[in-house]
């Protein structure tokens, strides 16, 4: 079935707030195995002219990712999760995350086209910062492979 069209231009404001905390950055720099200082001791961020420890570029995937599920599995796009592949993720930092922001991120569908048999759907989110300023703009392509492929 292919995606609901209608779908296109679609906004999602931020549901909830996300508080990063120091231990959360440690965890996630300990998990994509990145030993930098920046990302476990405040001094080393603070010298290196930050307010506190900053987040490795890809921390942001933790509002991203809940933010894309919860559009993909929106029964009425007709978006069936098990045919679907991450195309392209990027990132467009305005600047770091760090230790004691409050983040929200909201999201739009770009667009979404069908080539060759398969859907291909365009988000676009931005991640603001407790003040409403803009901290990192993601964008997302999914593709969604026909019954055929």
């Amino acid at each position: 079935m292919p995606l609901d069209q209608t779908f296109t231009g679609r906004n999602y404001p931020p549901d909830d707030q996300y508080h990063v905390s120091r231990e959360k950055i440690r965890e996630f720099a300990d998990a994509i195995g990145d030993p930098s200082p920046l990302f476990r001791d405040p001094e080393a961020a603070r010298a290196a002219g930050h307010p506190d420890v900053i987040a490795p570029p890809t921390f942001v995937t933790l509002l991203n990712l809940p933010k894309i599920n919860s559009i993909v599995e929106d029964p009425a796009l007709g978006l069936d999760y098990s045919r679907m592949v991450h195309g392209d993720q990027g990132f467009h930092y305005e600047r770091p995350v760090h230790a004691g922001d409050v983040l929200e991120i909201s999201a739009r569908i770009e667009s979404i086209m069908a080539r060759a048999g398969n859907d291909f759907i365009n988000l676009h989110a931005e991640i603001t910062d407790a003040d409403g300023k803009l901290v990192c703009a993601t964008r997302a392509q999914l593709v969604v492979r026909g019954a055929d492929a």
